[in-house]
């Protein structure tokens, strides 16, 4: 079958060739930045300035006039390919958005926000009303000239923002958040804005009624997007979850979302890619996105789509057309007052909000970045008959210049800069929590009747996790069937909580399905042995057999007559450099953290019992120093992980033929009340095995005992 490669004015093969131009050259340019200490996003910028009519047209003209055509049908294939290149952008920078975060920054966020837009707006007018009448189309009003200069003047771009702070690793700092805050808000004012001074240049009026409209249509777009949009993005990510969970179709999600957001948005007369970063919120919140979405839309956005948009801006800039001296001085100019006075809005803005002069400068860099928006605004200004062809490739100048300041300065602003005591703990715990295998922010899942062997696992987990990771009590039961959870209620008073109750035949298998809603941890509180047939009980056997994810299993100390210790004093816990022993050591260290508990790190070297002989006796001595030498190392890096999540620690070093003894032994020495440990979930024919060594301590430690369980799958 034989396609046609030319229909109308399109040419598949020039589009074809732009894009590959694009991407190559942008992530070509994106290395030698990187090169030089300055993010990609700049490289894609010149990387289009390079390939547009100032060099490439210059230099090879007819080629140019190929590559570059200028037909309506090849500038939208390649514009729409730019547009769906930053909605995805901005989809991803929504998953990196915290908006429990920027709601405690909410003064400092609506200062900045006022000050980065009004400043800037007043240094524009005042250029506006003093730039020469070359800059003016013919027939132009001198009012609405200014109105559109100061507008093009005064915003920010959100995803060329949001891509140098992701490219730099500032997103989550406490600027960083108000920068994307402050971004967000400057598209859409700017949106707003663009839309009453065009009624202004077409119909000579500004309708009110048409400004309202839009705010109110803005305002019932983010309440519902919010509310009746995260139950359905919600409903939707369980569904997937509940079918098997694959990452085509939580995708599929995303991608539906994403779309459908900016049509909302598009309609409202508002950009598209706004609702496309509210997407990327609403998406981020739900706890059953799958977690590997965020790593896939980064990876194509990344290597496809933002090379193009960001290249696609440099491509329309043309600065043959800036050839007398009084054009280049007053492009200069007009370059100076976005610079300086969006600098001094934002820097204002946040000395008044009372954050440092470190700040001030890192959120006035930032949010000098422009993009997209500027480009639409002279675009519209030359199409209304408001801007000549000299003001239309200024005000696109700008957004490529103002990008490679704001990236140049914010990185020199924030060498060697750790902001405030309280920020460096908040990125040290994420940091931490992100290296983490089992202790994270993703839900925790509570099985429970409102025994006391559960309340004792949600006392656990609650002091073990932090305090953002949601739980969910679920209890399988008939109607009738009196369950009490107000005890966990209590202990878990401090985090969101979800109270489900079900009927179901199988408990075990309502378990397992509940787990595969994008929890982290499953916590089963054990009942102490009562068949020596089975590790724990039957429904603890039965969810450690099938389950997908980590189980930390809870059994309370004997001979208690109360639910609950008041807290643990002392605890043991063994180390052997394995993943489900460091498992262990994040649930005991934020254990300890929490509560104050004196923890005893041990590491049992294991010793042969064989017969007395010289051989015998010389290879013992060596395996014996050998073993030492590497309890030693592995009991270090435990003591460097508990000094980092400010554990209290005890160390030793023990041999003996037999772990499990070592450590019931040492457990009675110091009077413990608590034992972790980790394992692995291996099946041995019907019955879950955790190890001898696991199931000797379960069964013959009279303290609590805590098994944190890892699936070999995982």
């Amino acid at each position: 079958m034989v396609f046609a490669a030319e229909t109308g004015g399109f040419d598949l093969l020039v589009f074809w060739v732009q894009i590959l131009t694009l991407v190559t050259a942008a992530h070509i340019f994106g290395v030698v930045m990187r090169k030089i200490g300055l993010p990609s996003v700049v490289g894609a910028l010149l990387a289009g300035l390079v390939l547009g009519p100032s060099v490439f047209g210059v230099a090879w003209e007819s080629g140019f006039e190929w590559f570059l055509p200028e037909n309506s049908e090849q500038t939208a294939a390649l514009q729409a390919v730019s547009w769906v290149g930053v909605a995805l952008l901005l989809v991803v920078t929504g998953f990196e958005t915290d908006l429990g975060l920027i709601s405690k920054l909410g003064r400092p966020a609506l200062l900045v926000t006022a000050g980065s837009l009004l400043v800037p707006l007043i240094g524009g007018v005042v250029a506006g009303m003093l730039l020469p009448s070359v800059f003016l189309a013919d027939g132009a009003e001198r009012l609405t000239f200014t109105l559109f200069v100061a507008l093009a003047l005064s915003v920010s771009s959100l995803a060329v923002v949001a891509k140098i702070l992701s490219e730099l690793g500032l997103m989550r700092r406490d600027f960083g958040q108000i920068t994307v805050a402050a971004g967000m808000a400057n598209d859409v004012v700017g949106w707003i804005m663009l839309g009453v001074f065009t009624g202004l240049a077409t119909s000579g009026e500004i309708s009110a009624l048409q400004v309202l409209a839009t705010l109110g249509g803005i305002v019932a777009f983010g309440v519902l997007a919010l509310t009746v949009g995260q139950r359905i993005v919600d409903l939707s990510l369980r569904r997937v979850r509940r079918t098997g969970g694959s990452l085509a179709a939580a995708l599929t999600v995303c991608m539906v979302i994403m779309l459908g957001f900016g049509v909302a948005t598009e309609w409202l007369g508002v950009e598209a890619v706004l609702g496309a970063f509210v997407a990327g919120v609403v998406l981020h919140r739900s706890r059953f996105q799958h977690e590997e979405v965020i790593h896939h839309l980064e990876g194509l956005t990344g290597a496809l789509f933002a090379p193009v948009f960001f290249a696609t801006a440099g491509l329309q800039v043309d600065l043959r057309l800036l050839n007398d001296a009084e054009a280049l001085g007053w492009a200069l100019v007009i370059l100076l007052v976005a610079i300086v006075f969006k600098f001094a809005g934002a820097y204002g803005g946040a000395r008044l909000a009372g954050r440092t002069h470190r700040a001030g400068l890192a959120l006035g860099a930032g949010l000098n970045a422009r993009g997209a928006l500027e480009i639409v605004i002279a675009t519209v200004g030359l199409s209304v008959g408001v801007f000549s062809p000299t003001a239309f490739s200024v005000i696109v100048l700008v957004p490529v210049l103002t990008s490679l300041f704001a990236s140049a300065t914010l990185r020199g602003v924030v060498n060697n800069w750790q902001g405030t005591p309280d920020e460096q703990e908040r990125l040290g715990r994420e940091q931490a929590l992100s290296r983490n295998l089992v202790v994270r922010t993703s839900r925790l899942l509570l099985p429970s009747r409102g025994g006391p062997e559960s309340i004792a696992a949600a006392q656990v987990l609650h002091f073990a996790w932090p305090i953002e990771a949601g739980a969910t009590v679920f209890t399988v039961a008939d109607r009738d069937a009196e369950v009490d959870i107000t005890p966990l209620r209590n202990v878990l008073h401090d985090r969101a909580l979800e109270y489900r109750r079900v009927r179901h035949d199988d408990p075990v298998r309502a378990i397992i399905d509940e787990s595969r809603l994008g929890f982290g941890v499953i916590g089963l509180g054990a009942q102490d042995y009562a068949d020596t047939m089975q590790v724990i009980s039957p429904l603890v056997d039965g969810v450690l057999s099938e389950s997908p994810i980590p189980v930390v299993v809870v059994r309370r100390a004997r001979n208690l007559d109360r639910p609950l210790p008041g807290a643990y004093s002392r605890a043991v816990v063994p180390v052997t450099g394995s993943p489900v022993s460091r498992a262990a050591q994040e649930v005991a260290f934020n254990l300890s953290a929490q509560l104050g508990t004196e923890l005893h790190l041990t590491h049992v070297n294991t010793v042969r019992s064989e017969p007395a002989g010289l051989p015998s006796l010389f290879s013992r001595r060596m395996m014996a120093r050998s073993g030492s030498i590497i309890g030693v190392q592995v009991v270090a890096q435990a003591e460097a992980l508990a000094l980092e999540l400010g554990a209290a620690t005890q160390t030793a070093v023990m041999d003996g033929t037999s772990p499990a003894d070592e450590i019931l032994k040492l457990a009675r020495d110091i009077e413990a009340d608590l034992v972790v440990m980790g394992a692995n979930l291996r099946r041995v024919g019907d019955r879950p095995f955790l190890g001898h060594r696991v199931e000797q301590v379960l069964r013959d430690c009279d303290a609590t005992v805590v098994v944190v369980l890892i699936p070999f799958d995982l």
